[in-house]
């Protein structure tokens, strides 16, 4: 199922490596090309890191393309397995103290690999894991693919400090770190979803600190469409997301990110206002779409500081457009919850004897 190319040309010394770069790449030649080079920028002396690339079952030139630049490419053969299995398969081959995960459609800064490496390295008290964010330069044009990428970068800005979840974008772990935890869930996941946040909370259940460290970025080259935004929104963020929440048993706690108490207070006000939209135009009573926009006051006061922030990097016509982007965003994130619980409680009863459902045979 794998095939290793090992270096050929001497570019790491096997005797000084401090970390190992790992991106899985899968049919992405023209984004991998500027991923590489941009890595092969940093000021992080070359001598110090390998760069690995998993390639996942490409049937275009992405592999040839890799080789040109990558120390080691890694080939999963058979089929796609998905970004977990590929990292996974980089970080055995890996070895640097530091494992640094890049995804192949971000351009990392030049300082980046460099500064999660040496957040590591701090000595003690230092993390075992750390991540960064998008910056503000997302070369995508389009009004959801600017919001999409825009927002990652305000979510993680405002949310600089200890995290108890991971991104594979742009991070790092300790590599006994990440062994230790278990690495990524390649069975559960086996397509792009939330296989690092999943790793995220495995790290820190094992006492393992994370840092998100939000002024560490790279410029992300993904183009979103509204359609493929509500696809991941729904089947590969809130659906799993929720899934992996309920197994934790930890709905109700407080969390960081998008599962702020706030957040989840927004998603079921703006599933609340469109049920009463639907009952307005059912009844033809307008009373019921007034009720509906009381509900969005306290989602539009919550978020007034995001908006107002678009604003500032985009102008108003910005903001205003990416309003509706947002509260889509509830909706998608409340109907996947939804579904989550549906689909978790379906099971727990499966699992549960007939005798105790009061059923007799």
């Amino acid at each position: 199922m794998i095939r290793n190319t090992a270096p050929t040309d001497g570019r790491a010394d096997p005797g000084a490596i401090r970390a190992s770069v790992v991106v899985p790449a899968r049919n992405c030649p023209a984004t991998l090309r500027r991923t590489l080079a941009a890595l092969m920028a940093s000021d992080l002396p070359r001598a110090d890191w390998e760069l690995i690339v998993v390639d996942d079952s490409s049937v275009d030139a992405t592999p040839d393309m890799a080789r040109e630049m990558a120390d080691i490419v890694v080939t999963v053969t058979g089929g796609p397995r998905g970004p977990a299995f590929a990292r996974n398969r980089g970080a055995e081959v890996a070895r640097g103290a530091t494992l640094v995960f890049v995804d192949a459609d971000v351009c990392v800064h030049p300082d980046a690999v460099r500064r999660l490496v040496e957040l590591l390295e701090i000595g003690t008290g230092a993390p075992s894991a750390a991540f960064g964010a998008y910056d503000t330069h997302p070369e995508a044009a389009g009004i959801v693919s600017q919001y999409r990428n825009l927002l990652h970068h305000y979510v993680h800005q405002t949310n600089a400090g200890p995290a108890d979840t991971f991104w594979a974008g742009c991070g790092a772990v300790r590599r006994a770190s990440f062994m230790s935890a278990g690495m990524f869930d390649q069975k559960r996941f086996p397509r792009p979803q939330i296989e690092d946040i999943d790793f995220g909370y495995r790290l820190t259940d094992h006492g393992e600190h994370i840092v998100l460290a939000p002024d560490i970025q790279g410029t992300h080259l993904k183009h979103w469409t509204l359609g493929r935004m509500l696809a991941t929104d729904y089947a590969d963020r809130a659906v799993p997301w929720m899934r992996l929440m309920l197994e934790r048993r930890s709905v109700a706690r407080p969390g960081s990110l998008n599962l702020r108490l706030s957040e989840k207070v927004f998603t079921a006000l703006t599933g609340i206002a469109l049920m009463l939209v639907v009952v307005a135009v059912v009844m033809f009573d307008a009373r019921y779409l007034v009720a509906a926009a009381v509900a969005l006051v306290p989602v539009m006061i919550g978020n007034r500081q995001l908006v107002a922030w678009f604003g500032r990097e985009r102008g108003i016509g910005f903001a205003v457009a990416v309003v509706p982007l947002r509260l889509l965003f509830y909706l998608t994130s409340g109907a996947g919850a939804a579904s989550a619980i549906v689909l978790h409680l379906t099971e727990q009863l499966r699992r549960t004897p007939l005798a105790f459902r009061g059923v007799t045979q």
